[in-house]
């Protein structure tokens, strides 16, 4: 079969967002719901939608809209229709009949519901039927969210599910786990549970919301977000909805029930209407004082809002077993939420999967997790966990591990997918070298280097491992969310605090060297970016010789936001993609004057396919839509470019003053408009300077050095300001903007 045309029913949040990312696979999508008009406003929603939920808006052409009365007949040619209504049963079994009736032969039917069970849903199903029916269980949001779960039992058709599987892994990028079906499938029943669990230990630890989502957070491996946020952002109520199923589908032996009530607040945060970010606030509102907004947090014990305190661990980087043997109510806390993910998902194998590696799988594409439970028994050590767990009789896959007296048990990752990723041969890579901000890995007749800072921020290490690993062809790579959020602020912030201007501008002419050295290296450079690669990061991006780039990835040179110029390059290459435009050959200010629009407003791209028309990226690169396929995407780019010829050097030839008039024009615009203000201008004036060639003139040629030097001077001459400092803190501090 070949899926050609896919209807989906019920344009809510879910059904938006599966019609969107197949459109976004360019497969045309059909979307229906009781009225055309609610249809339509899904389909303006879509437009609107921040973070996008399309890599590009002429993606929107792939989407038809409609009703399920006038145009219920699209189903009778559809090769996939999924239905994505509300979570009643009733409902869904009278728009079952109706596809059932109107399908044709050997389509595939889907419902994705994250409670409902396959086999309560296909109840009212012919025998026929139900061999191409199952369950297509998306996360939100469906475009940046990986894990797609395909529940099917017995009576499958299984060519239509491996054939589903492969299509949803190929054509929109998922990491597909099938699974059997049992109350919350995989990722929901562990990512749940540990939901649970957090917020009922730090009730009976007295551990405040502010302290629980600190260590159930980044410490833990787990976004950043936490678990009372994450209420939040889930929706209070929703959360709430789905504890009921599985009180409902649960044993009643099942530890789950243990936590699955929830905290009594609850009941009255949603009879309020607090019920998360959608509603008038949660867990954490937005409050007003004085005319300016404070974020408060709820205190558990006073159920009254308090301003959000913030509590610093004083962790830079994950160590589970460092983390357990704190000896402050955080270790204990961690520790007990830790200990309880792992005996319970360990006691799901085998009744809820085979492969234990899929349940860390799920949580990691499902949840953002850096690792699952198992992948946190092993980070721990078998032996440091069995000395502090107590009773294990009644788990026999933890008995088994005991009684085997080995040291370690992970097998390979990501058994989900035949593609090789960077996951699955870790375990077999030469490890060359390792610093506190990168690794270097050598695999066959290449390296790789992956960073491993928070935000995979960069620093004087992150350069060593660069220049260390070019003696071979090199792939840039990494596993966690962010390609490179940019240089370390807080690096450059201690030098400042400690009047030692001189290292930084060191560390700054020594990130100049290492981007250009990736770029005229003997071996050729490939970067491999997902997620944020926004200023350094981007710089690095722009100075490879190649890139393969995923679908979901943020590209920007933001350095303006606070207070500085991008200065690892990135002024200079951008310039020079620019200027060899046509439009160039006849303008010479046409360049500058580009770049200093997109630099100057910091703009960024959140699709590959915005940020060409940037020139983030150039005609040397290719995008997948399956973060899996970046390292064999990047190893085949490798494989086809042996004989690379070396990069040619940049030479420039702009009008100095003339470009920067008129770049101090648009300037002083902005400025009457107070849409900046005096540090605003300082910065677009040094901005101005350095793309405009500095003091040259038509007749003069610019060199790459010179270039450098210019983007040099005036980030020196920046972050010496105590306005850009101010930037710089308030940024770190609030993770928001400083006007000033």
């Amino acid at each position: 079969m070949n899926i050609k045309k896919v209807v989906v029913i019920g344009s809510g949040t879910m059904g938006s967002g599966i019609a969107a990312h197949l459109c976004n696979a360019n497969i045309p999508v059909i979307l229906l719901d009781l009225e055309t008009e609610i249809s339509e406003k899904a389909k303006e929603r879509i437009l609107k939608s921040r973070p996008p939920l399309l890599f590009e808006k002429d993606k929107i052409n792939n989407l038809k809209v409609g009703n399920i009365t006038d145009d219920f007949d699209n189903v009778s040619d559809a090769d996939w229709i999924v239905e994505a209504v509300v979570e009643r049963i009733d409902i869904k079994h009278d728009i079952y009949k109706k596809i059932f009736n109107k399908r044709k032969k050997d389509s595939i039917v889907s419902s994705n519901t994250s409670t409902i069970p396959l086999k309560v849903l296909s109840e009212k199903l012919k025998a026929e039927d139900k061999k191409d029916f199952c369950i297509t269980h998306f996360f939100n949001p469906v475009r940046y969210m990986g894990l797609l779960e395909i529940v099917r039992d017995k009576l499958n058709d299984q060519k239509k599910i491996n054939y589903l599987k492969d299509f949803s892994e190929e054509k929109l990028g998922k990491g597909v786990i099938v699974c059997g079906d049992t109350p919350g499938f995989l990722g929901n029943r562990i990512g749940v549970y540990a939901m649970q669990v957090a917020m009922t230990e730090a009730v009976n630890m007295n551990l405040s919301i502010e302290e629980a989502d600190a260590v159930f957070g980044r410490p833990m491996g787990i976004p950043k977000t936490g678990v009372f946020a994450l209420y939040d952002l889930i929706g209070i109520d929703l959360m709430s909805d789905v504890l009921k199923s599985f009180q409902k589908e649960l044993p009643k032996e099942d530890e789950f029930q243990k936590v699955v009530s929830g905290l009594p607040i609850i009941k009255k945060l949603i009879e309020t209407g607090y019920t998360g970010r959608k509603g008038k606030g949660g867990f954490y509102r937005m409050n007003k004082s004085e005319n300016k907004k404070i974020l408060e947090a709820l205190n558990l014990n006073k159920n009254e809002y308090f301003p959000v305190k913030k509590i610093d661990l004083k962790i830079d980087k994950i160590n589970l077993l460092e983390l357990i043997n704190r000896n402050d109510k955080y270790g204990k806390y961690a520790w007990s939420v830790i200990s309880k993910i792992i005996l319970y998902s360990s006691s799901l194998v085998p009744a809820i999967t085979d492969e234990y590696n899929d349940i860390d799988e799920a949580l990691r594409l499902g949840f953002n997790w850096s690792m699952g439970p198992f992948e946190m028994l092993e980070s721990i050590g078998l032996k440091n966990f069995f000395s502090k767990i107590g009773d294990i009789n009644h788990n026999e896959f933890l008995k088994d591990l005991k009684e085997k007296k080995v040291e370690s048990f992970y097998d390979e990752r990501q058994k989900y997918t035949d593609l090789q990723t960077l996951g699955k041969i870790k375990k077999t890579v030469v490890k060359l070298d390792k610093n506190d901000s990168a690794e270097i890995f050598r695999f066959k007749d290449f390296n790789i280097v992956e960073f491993n800072t928070k935000a995979n921020a960069l620093d004087n290490d992150s350069m060593d491992a660069l220049k260390k690993a070019t003696d071979k062809p090199l792939i840039i790579i990494n596993e966690s969310m962010q390609f490179s959020a940019g240089v370390n602020l807080n690096y450059v912030m201690e030098f400042i605090k400690n009047n030692d201007i001189k290292s930084v501008e060191k560390f700054i002419k020594y990130f100049q060297e290492t981007c250009k050295h990736l770029k005229y290296c003997k071996y050729p450079v490939i970067s491999a970016p997902s997620g944020l690669a926004l200023g350094g990061g981007e710089e690095v991006v722009l100075q490879s010789n190649y890139v393969v780039t995923h679908t979901n990835i943020v590209m920007g040179l933001v350095e303006t936001i606070v207070g500085l110029v991008p200065a690892g390059g990135g002024c200079k290459e951008l310039l020079w993609r620019w200027c060899q435009t046509n439009e160039s050959k006849t303008d010479p200010d046409y360049a500058p004057l580009k770049v200093f629009d997109i630099i100057g407003y910091a703009k960024t791209a959140s699709s590959p396919q915005e940020a060409k028309p940037m020139l983030f990226l150039d005609k040397n690169h290719d995008v997948i839509i399956n973060r899996n396929e970046l390292l064999p995407a990047a190893r085949k780019l490798l494989n086809n470019n042996v004989d690379m010829s070396p990069s040619k050097e940049c030479k420039f030839k702009l009008s100095g003053k003339n470009a920067r008039e008129k770049m101090h024009k648009i300037l002083e615009a902005l400025y009457n408009d107070k849409k900046i203000l005096d540090h605003g201008m300082e910065v677009g004036k040094e901005l101005a300077y350095v793309l405009s060639g500095g003091d040259t003139d038509l007749n003069k040629e610019v060199t790459e050095d010179q270039m450098y030097k210019l983007e040099l001077n005036s980030f020196m001459k920046l972050v010496e300001n105590k306005k850009t400092q101010d930037r710089i803190v308030h940024t770190l501090k609030t993770g928001k903007p400083l006007i000033n």
